[in-house]
């Protein structure tokens, strides 16, 4: 499986285009805003797209995707239905910074744990790793040991909780029980910032590492 990342709005928010290297059918996962450059650069890199995936329900996230889908005519899948609330309430997002209205989106799927996408012949399994939000997913291409973190997850720090139904230890939950246990040399695509690995965050993220005894 093969990538390009595409940072888009005043959030710095990766939009992913992922793709399998022998079909070219590909994926948008997290298209949250500036519709018109993530068609822009998808058109350069030859490929086609079948889907958009959401991993979560923030408007950083999924601000474009009605727009994208509409573009190429491709269905709107994930994330988990936990995160209806956040989809409702994206006008009310919108307002909140400052910015036109985004409607409110239904995904024509929904996900859960232990479902299987496949992108052509690249299978991305399904996590549901809330905390950050409660629907929020991950996907994982196991061949390529790479994950697809969205905001569970960043290089040195992980995702907020102060959000509505945010919960800090669900997060760190998620990430010990079902992230790090994949393996240390699988790469992270995050939702904001540089790529990293989960060996590398287990063994430096400031948030991953063991409470100091208190004597």
């Amino acid at each position: 499986m093969k990538y390009h990342l595409i940072p888009v709005t005043a959030f710095s928010q990766n939009c992913s285009v992922i793709w399998c290297s022998k079909t070219l059918q590909a994926a948008i996962v997290d298209p949250g805003g500036e519709a018109e450059k993530i068609i822009a650069e998808v058109a350069t890199l030859g490929v086609s797209v079948s889907q958009i995936l959401l991993t979560h329900g923030h408007l950083d996230h999924v601000g474009a995707a009605a727009q994208v889908a509409k573009h190429f005519k491709s269905p709107i899948v994930g994330p988990h239905k936990e995160d209806l609330f956040l989809l409702e309430s994206l006008p009310a997002q919108s307002r909140m910074f400052g910015l036109d209205d985004c409607a409110p989106l239904t995904p024509d799927t929904w996900l859960e744990e232990g479902d299987e996408v496949l992108v052509g012949e690249a299978c991305l399994s399904v996590l549901h790793c809330p905390g950050h939000t409660p629907g929020h997913i991950v996907f994982i291409n196991e061949k390529s040991r790479l994950a697809v973190s969205g905001d569970v997850i960043f290089r040195g720090g992980v995702g907020r909780s102060d959000f509505p139904r945010g919960d800090h230890q669900a997060l760190i939950q998620s990430i010990r029980t079902k992230l790090l246990p994949l393996g240390d040399d699988i790469a992270f695509i995050p939702g904001h910032g540089p790529m990293s690995d989960f060996g590398h965050e287990r063994k430096t993220n400031p948030f991953l590492q063991d409470e100091l005894p208190v004597w």
